[in-house]
Formats: C-alpha cells, structure tokens, sequence
C-alpha cells in the first residue's frame, strides 16, 4: 500500500502522453466509459482536441496517479466562461488516498485561474462513488437524461452536474 500523503498535482506535458494512455486503458469500464473498450493500435492521449495544457496529473512518487482533463462544452463564444471537466481517472493502487479528491479540487481552481463563472460535468448515473466525490466538492445535479446510454447489456443514465465558481 502507498505512503498516505497529498499527490503533488501539475499540468501535464507532452512526454507524458504514453503513460496517460496507459492509465486510460488500464482504468477503462463501463462504469465511467461510454467508448468502447480501447483496442489495439491504441489512440495517442493527447490531440488537437485534448493538450496536455488541458490536463491535470497527480504524482504520489511512482507512476502517474490519475488525470483529469478540462475543456469547453462547446465550441461557441457565448459559453466560454464554462469550462467542463472531461475525463477524470486515477490508478487502481491510487484508489482511496484523495486523488480524486486533489485533481477535481484543481480542476476547480484551474477553471477559477482561466477565468472561468461555472465547471460542468457529466457522469453515468450508476457510478456513485464519482457521484458522491463531485457532491462533496460542491457539485449538483442539473439535469439527467434517463437510459440515454445502453452499456454492458443495461440503459445508464447520464447526469449532469455544475458548480458556480
């Protein structure tokens, strides 16, 4: 088990791309992924879309921890006081050490620091324990578009949840 103490979070940089493709693969299910599972030749993480600028990372002394990756909901200038966060992963042996918790936190902040009024996010209806961490960081509901994916054999809904900042 890991030493207990608080990730070191930074911004992503370009030579971090395989490792984060790695987490990507490694943490993908169903529970969070509404993409198919990732297959052989594999994506690049990075993209014109999604910087390593756009990404946040946590360090706990070894591989990297977990991720999350903030972008615009739209491309349109009438919202761009809204920054959404757009994927959010950390290692399994990371689990239950506050990762989580440290990279929505700097999420928010580095929202806040661009100059951002609100965060948004969407996250599947059955994965409680990503519900309940976006509720305790201020996070609620806003809307919920029932059955709106069928995953694994089941209809999951999609929630989406926002904070002013």
């Amino acid at each position: 088990m890991p030493e207990l103490r608080a990730p070191h979070i930074r911004t992503a940089r370009p030579e971090d791309d395989g490792e984060l493709a790695l987490l990507d693969r490694l943490t993908w299910s169903h529970r969070h992924a509404v993409t198919p599972e990732p297959q052989p030749p594999y994506a690049p993480f990075f993209s014109e879309r999604h910087t390593p600028e756009d990404c946040l990372v946590a360090e706990l002394g070894g591989p990297l921890a977990g991720y999350v990756r903030l972008g615009f909901p739209t491309p349109l200038d009438a919202n761009r006081h809204v920054r959404q966060i757009q994927g959010l992963a950390v290692a399994e042996d990371a689990r239950g050490l506050g990762v989580g918790r440290a990279l929505v936190r700097a999420a928010v902040d580095e929202a806040r620091r661009r100059g951002a009024r609100r965060i948004t996010l969407r996250v599947l209806g059955h994965n409680t324990p990503a519900r309940a961490l976006y509720e305790a960081e201020g996070f609620v509901v806003e809307g919920v578009l029932r059955e709106e994916f069928l995953l694994g054999g089941a209809y999951v809904d999609d929630v989406f949840m926002g904070r002013f900042l």
